[in-house]
C-alpha cells in the first residue's frame, strides 16, 4: 500500500538497512498542484457547458479523469509533476471529501419520511452485499469490487472517491469504476423514464425509485424531470437520504481495513478516519441552517473543484491501455449490481412509496 500523504518512501541502503527519503515539499509539489488544478478548472468549464450539462448528464470528475488519462496515454507525465501529483490524489482529495457534509441537511432527510427510508435503507445494503460479491465471483481484486459496490449503491463517484480514500486502490481501479458507473447511469437517465410511463408509475413511486437506484444526482434529477417536477424534487430527497449512509459505510470500510493490516502486523489505517469526522461535523454545521445561502453555494462550488484536482492525480496516472486491460468484468459486475438495485428499490417503492 502506498504511504500516507505526507511521508516519504521506504528504501533500503546497500547495507540493508531501511531508510525513510524525506517528504516532498511545497516547492516540488507545486509543478503537479498546478497541473492537477489546471485540469480541474478546464473539466468544470467542459462540464457547464450547454450541451454537456443539459443533453450528456456528464459529470466534471468524469471529465477531469478522462482529461488526465488522456494526457497520461498521449505522453509520460513528467517526473517533477509526480509529487504535486500524489498530493492532490491522498490530502486533497480527502479534504474534498469532508466537503461533501455541506450537502447533507438532516432537516430535510427526516422530512423525507420513514417509508422512503426503508426503500433507500433496504435497497442500498442489499445492492452493496451483493455488489462486493459478484465482483469477488467475476474475479475482480477486493478493492475494485468495493469500490464498485460502494459507487452503485450510494452515489456515484463521489462515493467512489471516499471509499478510495480509504481502500488506496491502484489509481485505474478507481478511474475504471468511475467510468463503469457513469456509463450506467447515463443509460439510466434514457431508460428509466421509458420504464416509469410503461408501468404508469405514480408521481412520488418513481421519484423514490430515481433516487434510490441511480448513481450520480445529476442522472438522478434528469431522470426524474423526464417524469415530472414533483418526481424531481422527490428523487432529490431520497437521494439526499443515500448520501448519508457514505459516512458508516466508509467508516465500515476503514474499520475492515484496520483489521485486515493488523493481523499483518502493521496498522495503516485509522479506524476513524479524519476526514470522515469532518464530513459529520460539516454536515451537522449545514443541518443547522447557519451558512448563508451564498456561502453555502460557493463552499459546494469549490468543493466540486477540489474533488476535481483530486480526481485528476488518479487520470494522470492511469491510461486508456488500464481500461483495455480491464475488460467487460467491472461493467459486468457494476450492470449486474444495479439491475438488482433498481428491482429491488422499483419492488420496495411500489409496496410503501404509494
Amino acid at each position: 500500500m502506498e504511504q500516507a500523504h505526507g511521508q516519504g518512501r521506504p528504501l533500503t541502503d546497500p547495507a540493508g538497512v531501511t531508510v525513510r527519503t524525506p517528504a516532498p515539499g511545497p516547492a516540488a509539489r507545486f509543478p503537479g498542484l498546478l497541473l492537477a488544478a489546471g485540469l480541474a478548472t478546464a473539466a468544470l468549464w467542459l462540464a457547464d457547458l450547454p450541451f454537456v450539462h443539459d443533453a450528456l448528464h456528464v459529470s466534471a470528475l468524469l471529465l477531469v479523469i478522462l482529461l488526465g488519462m488522456t494526457w497520461q496515454s498521449l505522453a509520460p507525465v513528467p517526473a517533477a509533476v509526480v509529487p504535486g501529483v500524489r498530493f492532490a490524489q491522498r490530502p486533497v482529495l480527502r479534504w474534498a471529501v469532508a466537503g461533501l457534509g455541506f450537502r447533507l441537511s438532516l432537516a430535510e432527510i427526516v422530512h423525507l419520511g420513514g417509508s422512503a427510508l426503508v426503500v433507500v435503507i433496504v435497497s442500498t445494503f442489499v445492492a452493496l452485499a451483493f455488489g462486493a460479491w459478484v465482483a469477488g465471483r467475476l474475479g475482480l481484486s477486493h478493492k475494485q469490487g468495493m469500490l464498485l459496490a460502494v459507487g452503485g449503491s450510494i452515489c456515484g463517484a463521489s462515493a467512489i472517491v471516499a471509499a478510495d480514500s480509504v481502500l488506496q486502490s491502484e489509481g485505474r481501479e478507481s478511474a475504471i469504476a468511475i467510468g463503469t458507473i457513469t456509463l450506467l447511469g447515463t443509460i439510466g437517465i434514457i431508460v428509466y423514464p421509458l420504464i416509469g410511463f410503461g408501468l404508469h408509475l405514480a408521481d412520488p413511486v418513481f421519484g423514490v425509485w430515481c433516487g434510490a437506484s441511480l448513481h450520480e444526482t445529476a442522472q438522478v434529477v434528469a431522470a426524474a424531470f423526464g417524469m415530472s417536477a414533483e418526481a424531481a424534487r422527490v428523487a432529490t430527497l431520497v437521494k439526499l437520504a443515500r448520501i448519508a449512509l457514505l459516512a458508516p459505510v466508509v467508516f465500515w470500510l476503514a474499520w475492515t481495513m484496520r483489521r485486515h493490516h493488523e493481523a499483518a502486523g502493521r496498522t495503516r489505517v485509522s479506524i476513524v478516519p479524519w476526514f470522515l469526522v469532518m464530513f459529520v461535523v460539516f454536515a451537522a454545521v449545514n443541518s443547522l441552517d447557519v451558512v448563508p445561502a451564498a456561502w453555502l453555494q460557493w463552499i459546494r462550488r469549490a468543493d466540486v473543484w477540489l474533488l476535481c484536482v483530486g480526481m485528476a492525480g488518479v487520470g494522470l496516472q492511469t491510461g486508456f491501455h488500464d481500461l483495455r486491460a480491464a475488460g467487460v468484468r467491472p461493467i459486468l459486475a457494476g450492470a449486474l449490481q444495479w439491475v438488482l438495485l433498481g428491482a429491488v428499490a422499483l419492488g420496495l417503492a411500489v409496496v410503501v412509496a404509494r
